[in-house]
């Protein structure tokens, strides 16, 4: 099986610090450029599991990168090049603390909220009557704050002007380009067979202009369905057939992982390791409409950095 990139540490000339979040290592270079790095580091329930997965960080760097250059037209983006497949390199921006999530569907935290009688989601008013998977009348945003430590909080529109995270100005414009990249991003699923159920986008700030930040409709970041079957299985009240790392979290909770205190992760087997490769390998797929080539080399961390330093 190919080796996974799970730790990186690299000393980029320039490199002023490093930030090691979940999934990927952000080096940043005076504080002009990002260099970040998706490993193939996984996570679930906010923990990183002990196993790596082969090609995983190349899967989602390469979508994102599909994405960002797919939707450039609608607003700017941070990216500047992707030297290496598993490395894009972008402009700095103040980001703001706030994720924009837009939801087309009734499904995951929002269902569970719903079913627990909510009739309301981040100050988004939710009809009475909806099922499970249902279509919203039109896609609803719930954003969350964006915590250093700990979980995302919910917050509604209101209260993130209230408490100045962003103004009315900057919001109005972000929640607008919400709704346009939501809408190319269900116009590209749909010509896969996939719908867009929910994704999640960030926003910066650079020189006052609004930039749109870190990957965009990756398995990771979005929900996808099968548009074939859809329609009968939400009649039938039937689970959908899903294309989004839930996969991984439905296998941890049939081995009792939820992320709670005590709870042991369980063995992650050479098999199980490669069985979610394989997975990934079939989102890519899917969701770009191409072939993915892997990217194989015996030293994954030799290879960015001279990659990197070529890009520097």
């Amino acid at each position: 099986m190919s080796k996974a990139l799970v730790n990186t540490d690299f000393h980029f000339e320039g490199q002023k610090n490093v930030y090691h979040g979940k999934v990927r290592d952000v080096y940043n270079i005076n504080d002009e450029k990002l260099v970040m790095v998706a490993t193939d580091r996984i996570s679930a329930f906010d923990v990183v599991l002990p196993e790596g997965i082969p090609f995983k960080g190349q899967i989602l760097n390469q979508i994102a990168s599909k994405f960002l250059d797919l939707t450039s037209d609608i607003v700017p983006n941070w990216k500047l090049s992707t030297p290496d497949p598993m490395v894009t390199v972008g402009t700095k921006c103040e980001p703001f603390p706030v994720e924009m999530i837009i939801r087309g569907y009734l499904t995951g935290s929002s269902w569970r909220s719903y079913k627990a009688g909510a009739r309301e989601i981040c100050g988004v008013k939710i009809p009475e009557g909806m099922k499970e998977h249902q279509k919203f009348p039109q896609p609803i945003i719930t954003p969350t704050t964006k915590a250093a430590e700990g979980h995302d909080e919910d917050i509604s529109k209101e209260e993130i002007i209230k408490r100045g995270l962003i103004s009315a100005e900057d919001y109005a414009q972000i929640e607008e380009i919400t709704y346009k990249l939501f809408q190319r991003g269900t116009e590209v699923a749909a010509k896969r067979g996939l719908i867009l159920v929910d994704t999640k986008y960030e926003f910066g700030k650079k020189d006052g202009k609004i930039i749109l930040i870190d990957e965009i409709h990756t398995p990771d970041s979005s929900r996808y369905f099968y548009s074939e079957g859809y329609e009968e299985r939400f009649k039938k009240g039937e689970p959908q057939r899903q294309l989004s790392k839930e996969f991984v979290r439905e296998w941890l909770m049939a081995n009792g992982f939820q992320g709670k205190d005590g709870q042991k992760v369980p063995e992650m087997t050479p098999e199980i390791v490669n069985g979610i490769s394989e997975r990934y390998i079939e989102l890519y797929e899917h969701i770009t409409g191409e072939k993915f080539v892997k990217e194989t080399s015996e030293d994954l961390a030799k290879r960015i950095e001279e990659n990197v330093k070529k890009a520097l």
